[in-house]
């Protein structure tokens, strides 16, 4: 049901704006499967296996914007869509990695001038004269009217070194919106030869892909104006209901407030501020065993703990020194910078092997949230948190005026801000001012701007910074240049702790670089199972819900280059985390648990069992890796299969 909300006195509506101002899509390998991306804060979690076709192939995430009617007083009038009015949409999508520069490190941290920390960034595959053959550049696709698909809006013209690469499509749903769909996750290899380094290798490309998103709109026989908007096609999210310690909302908002194009809160919200910091890291107890243990369920600072959430939320004097605990718990880099253990437990964009002896080895919350954080422990704060709250589930449900910000801010909380070394969906360059000309809309370039302008043969941090430089004006392609090429040896390659081979033993699973997008160990189906059997031993139980296995099993045992290529190959192969339902009222157990899907190596032992005509599972015959299921489950599978 919608929430609705006083309608503006004025009508007239003069002007208009795509909304989210940054859409983000992501690949998938499933040929029709797809999902939108969340449009609210707090979406409803994904039902178990929504996330994969029925072939166990990984859906894509849909970008959908919607335009929306302004007054002459700023206000919003009211949706625009089809139904009333002539939309067409214009999209340019395009993929610059391969004919930009090395990323080493964060180009805008002292680090970067650092020789001793930092190698040059050189041009990717500098011995290719030819650099246009090397982006992925089909132009701009054009939709109109509701409903639409088909192959004319597919971006599938552009080529990389000759070889025609699809970049994604666009569609329009029931109401004339539209739907940004990017690639299938496909990486390949000019010349054969294996990747063999996490963020810069020659000769390969992938699908992922940013532009911009341009609409025009006749209403009532007039053309109004519209605010452009812009679409990112970034990596899968392995684990849809989670969200950084510091999500890319939170650093852009830092980054308008600072730069004076968004107000600071008149006062500190703890429900809106607070509360949603401390629920971030409880929420990666499902992807990360040391977040498990101090944020998690029955940890020290477990925030579902409604107990623990009334302490805090309480701005009196009884609770004032857990508040300035709570709050100094957070690195602040000028003080405790150095030092693993402040919060977050995540790496920074200056993370080196062994540990660089930096403040920005590891990751901090924005210096807005700082300020907040500090005001609430001083009791300055509004307390507003009720526990039994929820938060619209679908945009409809949000009051009109609020709706545009709320889709803007919606798209952005669920990309990550830790670590951009470089990054998961999009990195440093977000955090400076000169992207934007509005807050979360990038400046956008002129039509006859250079498509691949030439900063020499290695991109300086004086260049990069430069007024008029790569940080400035945005032509398609221009987000996703910075990011790893393929981003799959990236998402392999970035896991935690001490296992992980990143320093002098702290500890086993922490720091971290994004478990939010890439766990690092989970919860699987296998001790689930063992959780949920009520007939087994509690101490049983107990010690399967604390074990977690390595996210990065699924790679297979053969070596650090062995693994990076089986991921290109097999990216749908990664377990999914999905919410299940737990045990309430258990002390031992929460009501509910985010478990590994890991159904695509099922589906393959699943064929063996079909080809083998159902005989009794041999181990040694099934394809790895494999996911340990017992052979009832594999026959039940094989059985369904033939029934269908």
């Amino acid at each position: 049901m919608s929430i609705t909300s006083t309608p503006p006195a004025d009508s007239t509506i003069v002007r208009a704006a795509i909304h989210p101002g940054i859409g983000v899509a992501r690949v998938g390998n499933s040929p029709e499967g797809y999902y939108i991306g969340p449009e609210v804060m707090d979406p409803p979690p994904m039902a178990p296996g929504e996330l994969r076709d029925p072939q166990g192939a990984l859906k894509r995430e849909a970008a959908r914007f919607r335009i929306y009617g302004y007054n002459a007083a700023g206000e919003v009038v009211r949706e625009i869509t089809a139904r009333e009015a002539e939309i067409e949409w214009t999209v340019e999508l395009a993929n610059k990695k391969a004919a930009w520069y090395q990323f080493q490190i964060a180009l805008d941290i002292p680090e970067a001038l650092n020789p001793k920390m930092a190698d040059p960034s050189l041009l990717r595959n500098a011995n290719v004269k030819d650099r246009a053959s090397l982006a992925i550049t089909p132009g701009a696709r054009t939709i109109r009217g509701a409903g639409q698909r088909g192959a004319a809006y597919q971006f599938d013209s552009g080529k990389f070194v000759g070889t025609p690469v699809y970049l994604g499509e666009l569609r329009t749903d029931e109401a004339g919106r539209l739907l940004v769909l990017g690639g299938h996750g496909k990486s390949a290899s000019a010349d054969g030869k294996p990747a063999t380094t996490f963020a810069n290798n020659d000769g390969w490309h992938d699908d992922t892909a940013d532009g911009p998103v341009r609409a025009s709109v006749t209403l009532d026989g007039a053309a109004i104006p519209v605010d452009s908007a812009w679409v990112l096609v970034a990596p899968p999210n392995y684990g849809p209901q989670l969200r950084s310690v510091r999500t890319m909302a939170a650093l852009m908002e830092d980054v308008f407030i600072q730069a004076g194009m968004m107000q600071v809160p008149p006062a500190v919200s703890f429900s809106r501020d607070i509360l949603p910091i401390l629920q971030n890291q409880t929420g990666l107890q499902w992807a990360n065993k040391g977040f498990a243990a101090q944020f998690g369920w029955g940890g020290p600072f477990d925030a579902q703990d409604a107990a623990l959430v009334a302490k805090l939320a309480d701005p009196s004097d009884t609770w004032r020194e857990l508040r300035q605990q709570v709050a100094n718990a957070f690195r602040q880099f000028e003080r405790d910078g150095k030092s693993p253990l402040p919060w977050p437990w995540n790496y920074g964009d200056a993370m080196a092997v062994p540990p660089a002896n930096t403040p920005r080895q590891n990751a901090a919350v924005t210096d807005t949230q700082l300020l907040m954080l500090s005001q609430w422990a001083e009791g300055r704060f509004i307390a507003d948190w009720d526990p039994a709250a929820r938060g619209p589930s679908h945009i409809d449900q949000v009051p009109l005026q609020a709706q545009p910000a709320t889709l803007d801010r919606a798209a952005m909380d669920h990309c990550l801000a830790d670590a951009f070394h470089p990054g998961c969906e999009i990195t440093w360059p977000m955090r400076h001012a000169s992207m934007y000309r509005a807050p979360f809309r990038l400046r956008e370039a002129a039509p006859d701007a250079p498509a691949l302008p030439n900063y020499g043969t290695q991109l300086t941090p004086q260049v990069a910074l430069a007024v008029g430089g790569p940080l400035y004006a945005q032509s398609a392609g221009d987000l996703t240049r910075w990011m790893a090429v393929p981003w799959q040896t990236d998402t392999a390659s970035c896991r935690s702790g001490y296992y992980a081979g990143y320093g002098p033993r702290y500890d086993p699973y922490v720091p971290s670089f994004w478990p939010a997008r890439v766990p690092n160990q989970v919860l699987t189906e296998e001790d689930y199972s063992i959780v949920m059997d009520t007939e087994k031993p509690r101490s049983e139980r107990r010690a399967a819900f604390s074990r977690r296995a390595s996210w990065f099993r699924t790679l297979g045992p053969g070596g650090y280059t062995s693994q990076i290529n089986y991921m290109i190959d097999h990216f749908d192969q990664m377990g999914v985390l999905e919410l299940r339902s737990g045990i309430p009222g258990d002390a031992d157990f929460p009501p509910q648990m985010q478990v590994e899907n890991r159904i695509a190596p099922v589906q393959a032992a699943v064929e063996t069992l079909l080809r083998r005509e159902a005989a009794p599972v041999d181990p040694v015959d099934m394809p790895e890796p494999f996911d340990a299921r017992n052979e009832e489950m594999l026959l039940l599978h094989a059985r369904l299969r033939r029934a269908e």
